[in-house]
């Protein structure tokens, strides 16, 4: 190999470890699902207490 090569080969190799790029998109998609999850969660209880507030 040409000395061009195997030194980005070296970088290449030698970068290790998660990007802040790759820790934004992993924040992102887990605020996507919370946010999916807690409106229909939100929903059942609201649902629950009034039903429980209905009996009493």
């Amino acid at each position: 190999m040409t000395s061009s090569l195997l030194r980005l080969r070296n970088r290449i190799a030698s970068e290790k470890g998660a990007t802040m790029v790759e820790y934004g998109l992993m924040v992102a998609l887990i605020a996507v699902v919370v946010v999916l999850a807690v409106g229909p969660l939100g929903t059942a209880i609201s649902g629950m207490f009034a039903g429980i507030a209905g009996s009493i």
